[in-house]
């Protein structure tokens, strides 16, 4: 997973690579399917969704339109209602899931050094615990089809939609270029004043 960490003045550093990367670098991390997380570096909070929206508006604002409005705000309801409903529905990602982990052992073993709990207790308190985390993970079992029904009576475009949209206007963004290029300066700029 690529760390990034933003800075006081926005900056985004990646922590693997030690260098600094622009939003556009991170969204092609993304969209080539890699995993990254974005940490304030003051603070050490996750800001990864925070960041990934950016990387939305900051796209919206540079290709005036870019996606529909219908788009819009269907991200604008799904947020309110289908993506509350897949949270809970989904399973947590497996980093999530050890960041979990390790805060439940990080409070046993305080529970030890006060002595509330003995070492022997700690450790069968953190078996156990883990034990009940596995059976959970094994409870959580997701339905994609009810998934995408869900997503679908919500109006929430599926993955495909979007990269036939986003593919659809790189070739109309493209054509626009060179309808420009061929076209030269505008017949009223020729002839001048009359």
């Amino acid at each position: 997973m690529t760390v990034i960490k933003r800075y006081a003045n926005r900056k985004l550093y990646d922590t693997q690579a030690k260098r600094y990367v622009t939003l556009e670098l991170l969204a092609a991390l993304v969209r080539r399917g890699e995993e990254v997380r974005v940490v304030d570096h003051a603070t050490g909070d996750d800001i990864t969704d925070l960041i990934l929206a950016q990387i939305i508006f900051e796209r919206e604002k540079r290709e005036k339109g870019g996606l529909p409005q219908v788009t819009l705000k269907a991200m604008i309801r799904a947020s309110n209602e289908a993506l509350d409903h897949l949270r809970s529905a989904l399973p947590w990602p497996a980093a999530a899931g050890a960041q979990v982990d390790d805060e439940i052992l990080r409070r046993i073993n305080l529970l030890v050094e006060w002595g509330d709990l003995t070492a022997e207790q700690g450790a069968q308190l953190g078996e156990q615990l883990a034990e009940a985390g596995e059976h959970l993970n094994e409870a959580a079992q997701v339905d994609p089809a009810a998934v995408a029904r869900e997503l679908q009576q919500r109006g929430v475009p599926t993955r495909a939609e979007l990269q036939v949209l986003e593919q659809r206007l790189a070739e109309l963004a493209a054509e626009l270029d060179r309808l420009a290029a061929n076209q030269g300066p505008a017949p009223e700029a020729q002839a001048g004043p009359g």
